[in-house]
């Protein structure tokens, strides 16, 4: 009996530990829905806590993107600023904020960032989070408990003159504008590439093609430099879509009419954004309108759209080009990545640009998601700029990473096959064309008519008939007379 006692005093003692132990491990928050537990050492609080438990949809969270979470310490950090300077912050609380506003911008403490991108609520829960983290460590930092929130709390302190409606558009436009670089980067090498490949083949003349039918000839080198010119005309594009990102609607508040902010206060805040990101920054000229309408998402989403347009017709051009080896038109190589089949032997497909295709396709869906969810913002906000933070985010990160895919495991390593070029010039009947202005046009469609039902090339017939002498030949063939070649048009490119 007394054995029993023992063995039962024990176990309650356990458990009484284990219970205190469980209680240490956390702490109690308060919102307006009531109490929430939250991890003793997270510095998140109750409402990102909440989001947490809330959103468990996807699994790609804010902290997949760490510029948005660095956008989130400069947005944090420019109002800190912009309040003390209209006044309506103490310099000494400034002080505790800006060392933690700090910590995001040099990507600190990422993992405290654990929210699902799909998220109800117009990006609240995210706004909260930044607020909750910086307001803790703000407060670890002067000495003090986290969740002490009458030394500093996330709404009063860090989110003074804010509103989640333009808190998050304005993190979101700036880490799209620092993810927009990388994009650019790949973007002008692979260009650059198809350039290196002009040069080198730029007097290898080839038959062009329209509508899958020979058509008149170019170089190789010209086809390259074509796509060069395609890429090009995206870096365009994209440089002038983000004019309409680097708009913001900081001070906006809930509506924008800045309500409960001081005078000045959206003045000083850009100003700061301006110092803090070096972006050229400005805020709309009408803050309601800036507010309710998802504008620049929509403009640069169009812009990746295009390009990856572009980039999916340069994919299936190069799949088409190194088709065969023996029965397509096997006029490049693709470097073989691969093996391509579980039941052809020696068989090898061009997974590179078919990885470029697909990323595309991708990338234009994504766009579709923004149209419609910017069409579909009710009255002075749209809560629905999550899935316009995803659906951008995704399409940055993934045409980032396939350019330089395609670049460096596809691009660098294209050889051509120049006796494929020599024979298709030999027989096809495209090159006709090219013998017009001596021959007439008759005399060319009489000679096509003999070369298909004969099966001879239109050189060959030439040559039998004695139409042309070997010096005429020679110099029709030339890549200047018979493509237009300006090799001085590509001398810098």
């Amino acid at each position: 009996m007394k054995k029993k006692n023992i063995f039962a005093s024990i176990l309650i003692a356990l458990l009484f530990t284990g219970s205190l132990i469980a209680q240490e491990n956390y702490r109690t928050e308060t919102d307006l829905l009531g109490d929430v537990k939250v991890p003793a050492d997270a510095y998140y609080g109750a409402q990102a806590a909440r989001g947490m438990e809330n959103f468990k949809i996807s699994g790609q969270y804010t902290n997949d993107y760490p510029d948005f979470l660095k956008a989130w310490g400069m947005v944090k950090l420019a109002a800190a600023r912009a309040n003390t300077d209209a006044g309506k912050m103490p310099a000494d609380m400034l002080k505790l904020i800006e060392p933690a506003c700090q910590d995001l911008i040099d990507g600190k403490y990422l993992d405290q960032f654990q929210i699902d991108l799909y998220q109800g609520g117009a990006g609240t829960s995210t706004n909260m989070a930044a607020n909750e983290i910086i307001a803790n460590l703000a407060l670890e930092k002067a000495g003090y408990e986290k969740g002490d929130y009458k030394k500093i709390a996330p709404t009063d302190q860090i989110n003074m003159s804010q509103s989640t409606n333009d808190t998050y558009p304005t993190a979101l436009k700036l880490a799209i504008l620092m993810q927009s670089d990388r994009v650019k980067i790949q973007l002008k090498s692979l260009a650059k590439s198809f350039r290196v490949l002009g040069n080198r083949h730029l007097e290898v003349v080839k038959m062009g093609r329209t509508e899958f039918q020979d058509a008149v000839p170019m170089t190789v080198g010209q086809e390259f430099h074509s796509y060069a010119s395609m890429l090009e005309w995206e870096l365009e594009n994209i440089e002038h879509a983000e004019k309409a990102i680097l708009i913001m609607n900081m001070g906006a508040t809930a509506i924008g009419t800045g309500i409960n902010t001081p005078k000045g206060y959206d003045e000083y805040v850009v100003k700061h954004l301006r110092d803090i990101t070096g972006y050229d920054i400005s805020n709309a000229d009408d803050m309601i309108a800036a507010t309710s309408s998802l504008h620049g998402f929509v403009v640069y989403s169009s812009a990746l759209k295009t390009m990856a347009t572009t980039l999916s017709k340069i994919s299936n051009d190069l799949i088409n080009l190194s088709s065969g080896p023996r029965n397509g038109l096997f006029e490049i190589n693709l470097p073989p990545r691969q093996p391509g089949s579980s039941i052809m032997p020696g068989k090898v497909n061009p997974v590179i640009p078919e990885l470029m295709a697909l990323i595309s396709y991708r990338v234009i869906g994504n766009d579709v998601t923004v149209n419609i969810a910017a069409s579909d913002g009710d009255l002075q906000l749209n809560a629905y700029e999550p899935v316009v933070c995803l659906a951008i985010f995704e399409s940055q990160k993934i045409m980032t990473n396939g350019m330089k895919t395609l670049r460096e495991q596809c691009i660098d390593g294209i050889t051509i096959n120049e006796e494929v070029h020599k024979r298709n010039m030999e027989t096809t009947i495209g090159i006709v064309t090219a013998l017009n202005p001596i021959l007439g046009h008759h005399v060319g469609d009489e000679l096509a008519k003999e070369a298909k039902e004969t099966g001879k090339g239109i050189l060959e017939l030439v040559r039998e008939k004695k139409l042309l002498t070997e010096e005429q030949i020679e110099e029709l063939l030339s890549p200047e007379s018979m493509t237009g070649l300006d090799k001085s048009k590509y001398e810098n490119k």
